[in-house]
């Protein structure tokens, strides 16, 4: 099992990032709360990692904290829910919010959330509560290395890489298109990602 991976940041292109570790460049799938923390591209990089092994590949995921890798295993381990939604949705909020959307019975805010509706919701809700790891605040804080700036894109266009990563998250393209109206000025594609996110959940 790949537990961690330091290295160079070589890429990004949402919801892909590649780490240079000795040579080998390895290709991870990360949710946009770790891709808006990375640092810029070409500066060191270390972060949690959970392999998913099918038969036809073999998968890496990357995270900026072990809470929201702890956060996915559980996810995952929920009937119906797989690696593609359970980055949605840490996609959507941080540990602490969904933590609260459980505890508060907050239906409503989940189902804000790509793939997400209200049966889904309610299974979350139910299954989550038993499973939730013991979360620790302090380490809520970002990994040492992953703090400064958002990472550059090599894309030409952002706003059309932020619908195409927006839409790998499960959003269709019309509500996509939606959610980046007015963000054109947002800057690279993890800010107007990023900010697309909160307007959704503000909703």
């Amino acid at each position: 099992m790949i537990g961690r991976i330091t290295g160079k940041l070589l890429e990004t292109q949402p919801p892909w990032l590649v780490i240079d570790v000795g040579g080998l460049g390895y290709e991870l799938e990360a949710s946009m709360t770790t891709l808006v923390a990375l640092p810029a591209v070409g500066e060191p990089v270390s972060l949690y990692t959970h392999l998913t092994i099918r038969d036809d590949a073999h998968l890496l995921y990357g995270f900026v904290r072990e809470q929201e890798r702890a956060l996915f295993r559980a996810l995952i381990k929920v009937n119906g829910i797989g690696p593609k939604l359970a980055l949605a949705i840490l996609s959507g909020m941080d540990e602490d919010a969904f933590v609260r959307c459980v505890m508060e019975d907050d239906i409503k805010s989940l189902t804000r959330l790509p793939g997400v509706g209200k049966k889904t919701a309610e299974r979350l809700i139910i299954e989550m509560r038993d499973r939730f790891p013991h979360w620790q605040h302090p380490d809520s804080l970002p990994l040492e290395g992953t703090v400064g700036g958002v990472a550059s894109v090599a894309a030409r266009d952002p706003l059309a890489d932020a619908e195409a990563a927006l839409v790998s998250l499960g959003y269709k393209p019309t509500e996509a298109s939606r959610m980046l109206s007015g963000l054109e000025g947002e800057g690279s594609t993890e800010a107007i990602i990023k900010a697309a996110l909160a307007r959704r959940m503000a909703g």
